[in-house]
């Protein structure tokens, strides 16, 4: 099958999100023709709503540190705090007790805003954008199936074409473009969760720097709610859980998210004088990851490569560091004229390394014998330790960490083939 038409550029980014803005800027003020195909029409909503405080590095090289402190869609974010079933709210962990950095303070966002203002970060690089354009297909080098990715098949309100590229960047998020196609797609059944959300104005909000921060507070079963207060008195407030213990009831995912909030002592309090936003939002199984990062002329990013269970907020970062690495990882491929799959081996450890981090401190959170205070009493000087996968300072070895989980937690093995970073 040919296309009406075809353009040309060095990459091809798919998804215009956080990971994919970011790589497609790196690479534009590296000089290269850039192109970024995005499918919805912006803005649009998404969940993500809270950034950690290592956010700030690849914001800072992004050059929209500034405009973000500035914009009236943040809320400050100082701390992440975390209240127990009987309503008993913990001190809370202040990033400015573990940094003097600018990056103590971080941000809440309104995602369709902020993604925006990445987008025209993007567009000043000197990226071209084609909106509303949906990537249908990879290209091949002679349409051969195995044969090295040579761009996109792409489709908008104008008719199909093909964009060719020496190097393409899959960051469509959770539509998975590559994974699914490729058959790379790996779900973490020791994740298997169910989320429910929805949005309220007028919640309750704690005074002083403590008006931004992230709280979760915890549910029987080892469920838990996400608080997050957001810009114009907006507050986002979601229920985790495994669907079995949150639908034994029924599956009125309605009732479900009023039972389980009324359950919760502090979440009912703060929620008590606030109104609802009728839209309710609902997803499950979504932790999984690609068994591989690249192949030869491709590269995935984000969470098109990876997505992690939402507990603590890492997603966004995730988006953002590995879109700029990504970044920088594509350029030296095309300084060296070598697109194979190899060239991104490093790209794809240090990625790996990242999500293990989250990933243990995740399963730690949802086992049933483990608790923060049991690990601390053994193990003082792992606060420190917890503390930095929290804030986002992932490129580290953790072993160290890992071993005293182990201690209190069954830490399930990464799904198979996780790391593997060439085309089978």
């Amino acid at each position: 099958m040919h296309s009406d038409s075809t353009d040309s550029f060095d990459v091809a980014v798919v998804g215009a999100g956080p990971a994919g803005c970011a790589a497609a800027t790196v690479l534009a003020e590296h000089g290269h023709r850039v192109a970024l195909v995005e499918r919805s029409p912006l803005p649009r909503y998404r969940i993500g709503e809270s950034l950690i405080p290592h956010c700030w590095f690849p914001l800072d090289r992004l050059g929209l540190v500034e405009a973000l402190n500035e914009s009236s869609f943040i809320v400050p974010k100082y701390s992440v705090q975390f209240v127990s079933t009987d309503g008993a709210q913990t001190r809370p962990f202040y990033f400015t007790e573990h940094t003097d950095h600018p990056k103590g303070r971080t941000w809440q966002v309104v995602r369709s805003e902020f993604d925006q203002l990445l987008l025209k970060r993007s567009l000043e690089a000197g990226v071209t954008f084609y909106s509303e354009t949906a990537a249908t297909d990879l290209l091949r080098a002679n349409d051969n199936l195995q044969g090295p990715v040579v761009g996109v098949r792409a489709k908008n309100g104008k008719g199909a074409f093909d964009l060719h590229a020496k190097i393409t960047v899959d960051a469509s998020g959770r539509d998975l473009f590559a994974a699914q196609r490729n058959g790379w797609r790996m779900g973490d059944d020791s994740l298997r969760k169910l989320a429910i959300w929805k949005y309220f104005r007028g919640a309750k909000r704690d005074p002083g720097r403590d008006q931004g921060a992230t709280t979760i507070a915890y549910l029987p079963e080892k469920g838990w709610i996400w608080y997050l207060p957001l810009s114009d008195d907006l507050t986002s407030v979601g229920v985790v859980a495994e669907p079995e213990y949150l639908l034994r009831e029924g599956k009125d995912h309605a009732r479900v998210f009023d039972r389980e909030t009324a359950l919760q002592p502090w979440i009912a309090e703060r929620l008590a004088p606030a109104t609802p936003e009728e839209e309710l939002h609902v997803t499950r199984d979504f932790s999984y990851r690609s068994r591989h990062c690249a192949e030869d002329g491709l590269v995935l990013v984000g969470d098109a490569l990876a997505f992690l269970d939402p507990v603590f907020s890492s997603g966004v970062y995730l988006a953002l560091d590995g879109g700029v690495r990504a970044g920088d990882a594509v350029h030296a491929a095309l300084s060296a004229n070598d697109m194979s799959a190899t060239s991104f081996a490093e790209y794809g450890r240090v990625s790996v390394q990242q999500l293990e981090a989250m990933r243990h401190l995740v399963h730690a959170f949802y086992d049933p014998g483990f608790h923060f205070g049991k690990l601390f009493k053994s193990h003082p000087q792992m606060r420190d330790r917890v503390t930095e996968v929290l804030i986002g300072n992932l490129g580290q070895d953790f072993s160290d960490l890992f071993d005293a989980l182990g201690e209190f937690a069954e830490i399930p093995e990464a799904p198979e083939g996780g790391t593997v970073c060439t085309r089978d």
